[in-house]
């Protein structure tokens, strides 16, 4: 009986648009977050669905900007991963500051070590607005699949084992959602309920 159920809702999940199943259950995305500004970091691993949940958030919120960090690694690729990561998070608290000033909404996907999410804490800290960390863990055979349509390199699944290994998928900060057989939509679900 249980299959069914779990059937059923993934279905109903499939064949309507998110925001009308998030009114169902009670939620107002217009009115619950309508004077409230967030922060909202979703970490996790390479392929664990970071980008895909920031997009389907973000049109859940109102007024809402993602900032994508591995963009700004772009920016300086010839640049060691090792000297490029504080300066791109660096520069991101600068972006997500000016996103906030501006009364934005803030969804930030990108690994967070322990090191980093404490050097995000201390800067945002004079900021007054809350701050949501989620960390997507699914299971690592999972995450080191093809998922969608992204196909991993050698050196993706390798950062991918680094990451898990470090314990990117295990924090000791914020929410942690076992996504291996969530759809999408189902973890934002899970994610608005958090925040709710």
């Amino acid at each position: 009986m249980k299959n069914l159920h779990y059937v059923i809702y993934s279905t109903i999940l499939q064949n309507c648009r998110i925001d009308n199943y998030v009114k169902s259950l009670g939620f107002d995305t217009l009115s619950i977050w309508y004077n409230i500004i967030m922060i909202i970091f979703l970490n996790g691993s390479i392929n664990a669905g970071k980008s895909t949940i920031a997009k389907i958030l973000a049109r859940q919120l109102i007024d809402t900007a993602i900032v994508e960090v591995d963009l700004l690694r772009e920016m300086i690729e010839w640049m060691s991963i090792k000297e490029a990561v504080p300066l791109n998070l660096e520069n991101a608290i600068s972006i997500i500051k000016n996103f906030v000033k501006r009364k934005l909404n803030v969804i930030v996907p990108y690994p967070l070590s322990q090191d980093n999410y404490e050097y995000i804490v201390n800067e945002l800290q004079d900021i007054d607005t809350q701050i949501y960390f989620f960390t997507l863990a699914p299971e690592l055979s999972e995450v080191l699949g093809n998922r969608g349509n992204r196909e991993l390199n050698d050196s993706e699944r390798e950062r991918i084992k680094h990451h898990y290994n470090i314990g990117i998928s295990n924090p000791s900060f914020g929410v942690i959602i076992d996504n291996t057989s969530q759809t999408p939509e189902e973890t934002v679900i899970t994610i608005l309920n958090n925040i709710n």
